[in-house]
């Protein structure tokens, strides 16, 4: 005991404690400090944002204001999240060419990465929905039936139950579905753009969303044909009924009364 208390009374204690401190302090630091990798991820998220900036101040900022805060041409894109610019700036909806009851898809003008810039911006403007992943809009684990149902139930109303597209009030309608990307229908669902109501996972879950998309495809896929032949808008029988209706008896008719015509004049000479 007097041997380790003459130790602790050396005047090189306390500079041994010092170092041990120093040591433990470090390797610390070497364990919990961000990686390379973090402070790469880091940058280069600070390098998409001040190009977004750029982008949205000669795009953008003439509606929505230098800030996103909206104007009266534009509404505020504080808090709408990377989904909406990827899907408005990705449809070619944004930015509009002039203003109306609603903007129509067009062709897109910018690069993915360019719409990856511009999301990044918006996105530190304020939190929103994020980008989805493939794993999210692809088919692995999807129910058609079951998208089907979910469809026919929240979306039908607008866009008809094949996702056909439909007219709304004072010029508005929901858009054709068909050839839409699924990563663009998963956002349009997330973020509700333009008259279209929104579907966050609390009320349409992931998989609900999966499903749907998987059954838009089923109904509107590349390798989809309509075993009636035209399929008159995907409306069901109610068009084919009316059509076979107005033309089939219109048919009858007019070779009656061609019959008739006939009839007339034979009896004539």
């Amino acid at each position: 005991m007097k041997k380790l208390s003459a130790r602790r009374r050396h005047p090189l204690a306390a500079v041994v404690v010092l170092l041990l401190a120093l040591a433990c302090t470090g390797g610390l630091y070497v364990l919990l400090a961000p990686t390379s990798e973090a402070k790469a991820d880091t940058t280069a998220q600070s390098l998409a944002i001040d190009e977004g900036k750029k982008l949205y101040a000669v795009g953008c900022a003439s509606c929505h204001g230098t800030g996103g805060q909206g104007t009266t041409d534009g509404p505020s894109l504080v808090g709408v999240g990377a989904a909406a610019v990827d899907f408005q700036v990705g449809t070619g909806r944004m930015p509009a060419q002039q203003p109306g009851a609603q903007v129509p898809k067009k062709k897109n003008i910018y690069s993915q990465a360019e719409i990856d810039q511009l999301a990044a911006y918006i996105s530190s403007l304020g939190a929103g929905p994020n980008v989805p992943t493939e794993a999210q809009y692809g088919p692995e684990g999807a129910d058609i039936a079951k998208g089907g149902e979910l469809f026919r139930t929240n979306c039908a109303q607008c866009h008809n139950f094949t996702g056909k597209g439909g007219a709304l009030t004072h010029g508005k309608f929901a858009p054709d579905l068909e050839g839409v990307s699924p990563k663009h229908i998963y956002e349009a669902m997330q973020t509700g753009p333009q008259n279209m109501p929104s579907f966050p996972d609390t009320i349409l879950s992931e998989q609900n969303k999966k499903d749907i998309i998987a059954y838009l495809d089923a109904v509107n896929g590349e390798d989809t044909e309509s075993p009636g032949g035209l399929e008159l808008g995907g409306l069901g029988p109610v068009s084919e009924g009316l059509f076979g209706w107005i033309f089939g008896l219109g048919s009858l008719i007019a070779v009656a009364v061609w019959v008739a015509a006939r009839t007339a004049k034979a009896k004539k000479s």
